[in-house]
């Protein structure tokens, strides 16, 4: 794979996905985040995202390992303010900068799945919880650049905190949040982080469109093959049709109030082709929650270019298969890179 493509195709950063614990047998879940880190590693992603909820490890765990494993590769943390105090986010940046000397990225999430913030204790409606995440989040950034912070805010309260060890200011995290809902917009124009979306399928542009200002973002899975009929075979073949896992996302949705869970649910029913590379079937089975893009390097690294064109600059992708998974992806920024050019 070409470094310089993976890294830099039109501009972007790219970002894989690493394993989630309740996927993965104990006994090897620490090898399968080495071997997936490695992969993203080398394919030189600019990090890799951790998920977090209340049915998996603590991120901040499997982000240490992440960085022992790997050179350069960046953990994208997912933080979710109702687990933990706004310093301790940024002790723990902090702290592993300290240590490794490494960049970290948070993901601020703002929702997560219902019954488990109820089961916190926690019943914040969805527009409040952004509000909540902004003043969580500023919280952390004055930490980190230094200050003596004093709040008297709706969420949270402090007086004269400061934080050691001292962030250096070149490893000052970066910052993403959801940004498919109006609310989620506006939190991210707040916070200066880069707003996260699910690509709709191709011709609907109003959807796809950045819609604001800042840089933005979108979180898709890709298998591509130099020709669709491949690329179709390798999907079709990954993601059978599960009737359990369609029984869990539906009810998933019921107790759901995540506008991307809901938008994407109604997408449904898009026949797939070469001409329309949209995918939403490892999603309504409830194998991951993202669209796939599927089909030849030409098609999807169209796809890619469009959406590129459209203002989107970073591309969260799935789990990787496989480390050749990643070739191949290589394969269709490179020709998204060679489709923007010509329009240059």
């Amino acid at each position: 794979m070409s470094s310089s493509t993976a890294r830099n195709a039109g501009q972007v950063e790219i970002f894989s996905t690493c394993v989630q614990s309740r996927d993965e047998d104990p006994e090897s879940y620490l090898e399968r985040v080495a071997e997936v880190a490695r992969w993203s590693d080398s394919a030189r992603y600019r990090g890799i995202l951790v998920y977090t909820d209340n049915g998996l490890i603590d991120p901040w765990l499997v982000a240490q390992l992440i960085l022992q494993r790997t050179e350069h590769l960046c953990p994208l943390v997912a933080v979710q303010p109702v687990y933990m105090h706004p310093y301790s986010v940024a002790k723990m940046v902090a702290s592993l900068a300290y240590l490794h000397r490494r960049r970290i990225y948070l993901n601020m999430v703002a929702g997560g799945f219902r019954n488990d913030l109820l089961a916190l204790g926690d019943d914040t409606a969805h527009d409040d919880r952004y509000e909540r995440v902004v003043e969580y989040t500023l919280i952390v950034k004055r930490l980190l650049n230094g200050q003596a912070v004093t709040v008297d805010g709706r969420y949270y309260k402090v007086k004269n905190l400061k934080l050691a060890p001292q962030l250096p200011p070149e490893l000052a995290p970066g910052l993403l949040i959801s940004g498919s809902s109006e609310a989620g917009a506006r939190a991210a124009e707040m916070i200066s982080a880069t707003r996260v979306k699910y690509p709709q399928p191709p011709g609907e542009e109003e959807l796809q469109s950045v819609n604001g200002s800042g840089p933005a973002g979108i979180r898709v899975g890709i298998i591509t093959r130099p020709q669709a009929d491949e690329a179709w075979d390798v999907a079709q073949t990954r993601f059978p049709e599960d009737r359990k896992g369609q029984i869990t996302h539906n009810l998933a949705m019921r107790v759901s109030d995540s506008k991307w869970h809901q938008q994407l649910s109604r997408l449904g029913g898009h026949p797939v082709s070469e001409a329309n590379p949209y995918w939403l079937v490892p999603f309504e089975n409830y194998k991951t929650f993202c669209p796939y893009l599927v089909g030849s390097y030409d098609r999807v690294g169209s796809e890619l270019a469009r959406y590129m064109s459209l203002g989107f600059s970073t591309f969260i992708l799935d789990v990787p298969f496989s480390p050749e998974d990643l070739d191949h992806t290589a394969m269709a920024f490179g020709c998204a890179e060679r489709i923007l050019g010509t329009r240059a």
